[in-house]
Formats: C-alpha cells, structure tokens, sequence
C-alpha cells in the first residue's frame, strides 16, 4: 500500500466494522433475557450460516471450498466460532457488556506468550504491551470490590479472557494457513460447523435451555447479530485488511471494545466507572503496543 492512497470506501468499511461489532455486546446482553447463552449462540451461528450462504450466491462466489481449505474452516468454526461465541455469551450473562467485550479482545494479548510456545522472536515492547493489559485486566476487575465468593462473577471474567484466547488459537493456525480462496469465501462452511457444534454442545450443555421465540428481546438479538452484524461486518473487515496496511487495520479495529463501552452505556445503562475507563485504557494500549510491535494477519472477525 506504500505510495497509494487509500480509497475512502476503506475507511467507510473500517468504521462500518467498529460500528457493527461494537453493538454486538449490549445487543448480547439484550438477547440474554429471551434464551441461555449456548442456545442463543447456536440461533447466532445458524442465521450468521445462513445469510452467509445468501451473502455468497448472490456475489456469484458460493462454491465448495479447495480441500486444502478445509482444516482453517474447522479451526476457525470451533475456536473463533463456536467457542468464542458460547464464552462470550457465558461471560456477559453476568459481566457488563461494555467491559465484557473489552475483555475478550485481549486476543492480541494472547498471541504473545503462544508466539513464545511455538518458537518465535518477541520483541520487549510486546512483552511490555501484554504486561500492560494485564494491569488494565486487574483494573477491569476492580479487586477492591470484586466478589470471589460470587461464582458467576468469577466464572464470566474467565469465560471471556476465555473466549479471547480462543480466537488467538485460530489466529496463529491462519496466519500460517496457505490460502486457496479468500477468507469471505469460506465463511459459509465455517459457521455451518458452528452451527453444528453449538447446537450439539447445546443439547448436552443445557438440556434445560431455551430460546424464546415470543419475546422481541430475542429476535432482536439474533436478527441484529445472527442476520446482519455478523456477515456484513465480516465482509467489512475482511475488505479492510485487504485496502488498509495491517497495521492500520489492527489499530483501527481497536475501536471495537470502545464503541462496546459507548454502545452499552447508552443501549442498556451500564455505568461508567472509574475502573472501566482505566481498564479499558490500559487493555487497549497494551494491544496496540503488541500490534506495534509486531503486525501480525488479522483473522476473519465474527464480534
């Protein structure tokens, strides 16, 4: 991209991505009060699936994928997927949705000490970005008041760095994945592996569950981020990574948790706290020090 000017159509795309992901966790937590958190996940996955489908015939691009795209298409539909969307939806059952989606962007916090595992350099400023976030996590949690007895509380501050560390695991397999098509192209196939997975999971996690088809809670949710949020956003980011240089792009999409905390204060009345701004601050640079110190591919986002 060096010496070319960058369309404006990019940068229209780029905040029609912030906009659409960063609505995703109040509109979560709206969905929440019409079904259980696997159950909506698994409606999420099957319209995303669908409209994916629909997405695709329409470009004329609808095709079965190379067989050597198929191991990405089941990394990405269990890890970025189906994990990250049944743990996002277990944490922000009883985590705010604005600090919720802040915490389970601490993805690019994650790829540092797996980069270590798997063998490659990190520089110090990466390092220092995850030691930062990590101080904007303790943050986010406010230790002062936070209630260990409380197992829900507990359990949805894990389920989302949880879900994060999931969507770094799918990352590292695609950054490495030699691509046969584009990744627009193999989003049909992988929600539909998460649709499969997540119903499944479903049925054994929460034999008890439900999904509430007479609420509007319930269909605004899963027609918001199932239906539109989910394709289109995808196809935004992924225009984004290809028109903007990488690092632009990752920096930019870090607009996503913040739109989160602006999009749930005003959706559902989550309270701006003194913990939530220097947490989230904190959290933010941390992962713009580790995107600064080393650009990595975005993987195809769902959030």
């Amino acid at each position: 991209m060096t010496g070319k000017t960058v369309p404006r159509a990019a940068w229209l795309q780029l905040g029609a991505a912030i906009l659409l992901f960063g609505l995703t966790w109040p509109v979560m937590k709206i969905g929440l009060m019409a079904g259980s958190p696997i159950w909506l996940a698994a409606g999420r996955a099957t319209l995303s699936a669908l409209t994916a489908f629909l997405l695709l015939a329409l470009l004329g691009r609808l095709r079965w994928p190379p067989r050597g795209e198929w191991p990405v298409i089941f990394s990405v539909g269990t890890l970025q997927l189906s994990s990250f969307f049944a743990l996002a939806n277990l944490g922000v059952q009883s985590v705010p949705p604005g600090r919720s989606g802040v915490l389970a962007y601490t993805t690019m916090l994650w790829m540092v000490p797996l980069s270590l595992l798997v063998g490659e350099k990190v520089g110090w400023r990466a390092v220092a970005g995850v030691l930062l976030g990590l101080a904007g996590i303790v943050t986010l949690a406010d230790p002062g008041r936070f209630d260990w007895h409380d197992r829900s509380i507990v359990m949805g501050h894990a389920y989302l760095l949880l879900a994060g560390f999931t969507w770094a695991l799918a990352i590292m397999h695609t950054r490495r994945h030699r691509w046969h098509t584009s990744p627009l192209d193999v989003l049909p196939w992988q929600m539909s592996v998460a649709t499969v997975l997540l119903c499944v999971l479903a049925a054994v996690a929460e034999p008890a569950g439900h999904l509430d088809f007479g609420k509007w809670e319930l269909w605004v949710a899963l027609l918001y981020i199932g239906a539109f949020a989910g394709p289109v956003g995808t196809w935004a980011a992924v225009s984004v990574t290809r028109a903007l240089p990488p690092i632009t792009a990752s920096l930019g999409m870090l607009g996503v948790p913040l739109m989160g905390i602006v999009s749930s204060v005003l959706l559902v009345g989550e309270k701006i706290t003194l913990p939530l701004v220097l947490g989230a601050t904190l959290v933010i640079a941390g992962i713009a020090i580790v995107i600064l110190d080393r650009p990595a591919p975005a993987a195809t986002r769902t959030r």
